[in-house]
């Protein structure tokens, strides 16, 4: 298995309050030693406005659910929802295949 992806899928007018609630969280998860994450991409789709997914890469299934079960994760969530306008989707991807050129 080449890892695991967890997409946020989300509509906010709120992006900067989302992204700097993220920023604190990254901050404080590499001060404490233990970013879980191995890389985020927040992107926004051009042909619906205010409509984001957040690409979350982990090593594997139990680095991602390890990461989810934590509290300040969970806090995070909570608050990122209060941001949304409606509710956000999540989806839990295996990677099966990657390429690059």
């Amino acid at each position: 298995m080449a890892g695991f992806l967890q997409i946020i899928e989300f509509s906010t007018t709120r992006v900067d309050e989302i992204r700097a609630l993220a920023e604190k969280l990254r901050a404080d998860r590499e001060a404490e030693g233990q970013p879980l994450v191995r890389r985020g991409t927040l992107t926004a789709d051009r042909d619906r406005p205010n409509h984001y997914l957040n690409i979350v890469e982990f090593d594997s299934y139990e680095s991602a659910m390890e990461n989810s079960n934590r509290p300040d994760t969970s806090e995070f969530a909570a608050r990122m929802a209060e941001l949304c306008d409606g509710q956000p989707n999540f989806y839990n991807l295996e990677v099966m295949q990657t390429w690059q050129a």
